[in-house]
């Protein structure tokens, strides 16, 4: 029986939750690998063997691998574990999350000391804010992708 779960319309926002953290289990494990010397020093000689000794899903290694962390939340990863690989990666925290929107680091930097981004138009999926999906990535970063 599934649960009333009404935040599941939020935009741009995935909650950690009980499904989330039995999906995510061994990501978030194998990013808490990484707290040891020793076991940073073996994925970041062969990252592909490192990944392929816990049993994840291959989705979840090629998201690790592609430092995919939007990929990685919505396959059950933590934010606070998936944080151990930008550490690996000598990445801050301000760096991962500005990734995640597409901005630079001094973009995403800038948004926060602003107030971060507005309630006005993210409340519920279809409203037109800057966290709706037709906007995403946003930044700089993002948008050297784009066409």
């Amino acid at each position: 029986m599934s649960l009333n779960k009404p935040y599941l319309d939020v935009p741009g926002t995935t909650i950690f939750d009980a499904e989330q953290s039995r999906k995510g289990y061994h990501l978030n494990q194998f990013c808490m690998s990484l707290m040891k010397a020793g076991n940073r020093e073996r994925f970041k000689a062969d990252e592909r063997a490192y990944l392929d000794e816990w049993p994840m899903t291959e989705d979840q290694k090629q998201g690790v691998l592609a430092r995919d962390l939007n990929r990685c939340i919505s396959l059950g990863g933590n934010i606070y574990f998936l944080a151990k690989i930008g550490a690996t990666d000598g990445k801050s925290f301000q760096q991962m999350a500005g990734s995640m929107t597409g901005m630079t680091e001094e973009e995403y930097r800038n948004m926060m000391i602003a107030g971060g981004r507005s309630a006005n138009g993210n409340r519920v999926v279809g409203e037109d804010g800057d966290a709706q999906a037709h906007r995403q990535p946003q930044g700089a970063a993002g948008q050297k992708g784009r066409v």
